[in-house]
């Protein structure tokens, strides 16, 4: 789905466990980390694609994790010049609607080739901020957005365990 604007309707996932590490996928044949992400599909809403794009991506299922929390507004970033898809509609860019997720389950339920279209070869736990100094520069800002949003939560959270 992309708006009239040119960007596409989109979901970004943060994933933390127990620690409040955060889940960072290394896309398959790539170099690049990021977290899980996708489209939302035609008549599909920002809750539904997310669970689609966590099992696709990382292989969880709804009872493997507790929804935190969910950003209210959508966070835009643009395209490089060199990666704007000219079609019928032209893609300028994603917009995000972002979720933080719990792991409830153990780490063992992640599976990163259970769908027919991996998207990572490789995950591992880093801690919450690390990803904005890792994640391509163009994606950076909606990155520390989402962050930023979730931080006080995260921090809440990991009190309480303590």
């Amino acid at each position: 789905m992309i708006d009239a604007e040119g960007y596409r309707a989109n979901v970004g996932i943060i994933l933390i466990n127990k620690r409040g590490k955060v889940f960072w996928g290394k896309r398959i044949r790539q170099r690049s980390w990021q977290f899980p992400q996708g489209g939302i599909n035609e008549g599909e809403t920002a809750l539904a694609a997310m669970y689609r794009e966590l099992y696709e991506e990382v292989g969880l299922q709804p009872l493997d994790v507790e929804v935190i929390a969910a950003t209210r507004s959508w966070l835009k970033y643009r395209l490089p010049a060199h990666m704007v898809r000219k079609a019928e509609v032209t893609c300028i860019g994603q917009k995000q609607k972002w979720f933080l997720l719990r792991l409830i389950s153990d780490d063992d339920a992640v599976c990163l080739d259970c769908s027919d279209d991996p998207e990572f070869d490789h995950w591992r736990w880093v801690d919450f901020w690390y990803p904005l100094s890792q994640v391509i520069a163009f994606k950076r800002h909606v990155y520390r957005r989402a962050l930023e949003t979730f931080f006080p939560i995260v921090k809440s959270l990991s009190a309480k365990i303590s």
